[in-house]
């Protein structure tokens, strides 16, 4: 058996991707839990939060993009918002291989069903308001890190 001393960099409690991993996951089940009441998975609150923020229907790429899934992800989740009434896919008329998406009068009023969801998840987090906006704030730098081109 080898000695941890050799390694002292692989030390489990040492590792920033341990916790990132865990906390994720259990920040996604929280949401779960939360959206069971209205019938939304995370994934489709992302992406209708998305829907909500833009001034137009965004293109799927435009969607992707902001809440960082691939189309292969995408394009199921919306065909079942689109199931659901939630949201519309109509083509392009400009560009008739892009597909816009934009929230239904239903998926417009569900915004009031979920405005209290992001207070209650932070009500249980056991960390302050202003933790949570630092939290944001250190994440989005370190999203942005990862996704920068490799020096």
């Amino acid at each position: 058996m080898a000695d941890t001393i050799d390694y002292p960099q692989l030390a489990l409690d040492d590792q920033i991707c341990l916790p990132l991993y865990a906390t994720s996951r259990a920040v996604t089940r929280r949401y779960a839990d939360l959206l069971s009441e209205v019938g939304l998975t995370y994934p489709q609150y992302v992406c209708l939060l998305a829907l909500w923020d833009a001034d137009a229907p965004l293109a799927v790429g435009e969607l992707g993009a902001r809440v960082h899934l691939d189309s292969g992800t995408l394009t199921p989740l919306l065909k079942r918002l689109e199931q659901a009434g939630l949201v519309t896919r109509t083509r392009d008329a400009a560009d008739e291989r892009r597909v816009r998406i934009s929230p239904t009068e239903r998926g417009w009023d569900l915004r009031a069903q979920v405005a209290d969801v992001p207070a209650r998840l932070v009500a249980g987090l056991g960390v302050t308001e202003g933790d949570a906006r630092t939290l944001r704030s250190l994440l989005d730098r370190l999203l942005t890190g990862l996704e920068a081109p490799a020096r």
